[in-house]
């Protein structure tokens, strides 16, 4: 088949082609992904969590084997979002060839927006078997009012 009758080498066709192969800097200028978006994207999907919530708290559950908790970082940003990140590294060993590699190696994050009742002065995070778990607690809630009682004088 000719190229020509698909309409392939016409200039708005040449103009998607240098598009699709452009560089960083002018995918910045377009608003498009840029690679490092696209790397912290897969990031997130790649980190298994569980989210439970309990009558006192929130806990997260994240999988994080071979991560040594030196290299997890857990913070609250913008005073609702809990940010778990950090970095899996692979062995240093220069006698080591891979045979085959499936378990994942780099960078790690995690976000997740905290309900009203979290309670962000009270986290703590325990690293245990691989097992990541952050135990966000929960603001207890308003005592209810006892009814005031008014002295009724008379005149």
């Amino acid at each position: 088949m000719d190229v020509r009758m698909l309409g392939l080498e016409s200039p708005l066709f040449s103009s998607l082609q240098h598009l699709m192969s452009m560089p960083e800097e002018v995918e910045k200028a377009f608003n498009a992904p840029t690679r490092s978006y696209v790397q912290d994207a897969k990031a997130m999907a790649s980190t298994p969590a569980d989210v439970k919530e309990y009558p006192g708290s929130y806990v997260f559950v994240v999988d994080m084997p071979g991560v040594k908790s030196g290299e997890i970082k857990v913070q609250v940003e913008d005073d609702n979002v809990l940010v778990i990140s950090g970095e899996r590294g692979r062995e240093d060993d220069k006698d080591v060839k891979y045979v085959r590699m499936e378990r994942r190696v780099g960078k790690f994050m995690r976000k997740f927006s905290l309900p009203d009742d979290a309670n962000t002065d009270a986290i703590s995070a325990v690293c245990q078997d691989g097992v990541l778990t952050i135990t966000v607690q929960k603001v207890p809630p308003p005592q209810p009012k006892k009814p005031k009682t008014v002295e009724v004088k008379v005149v």
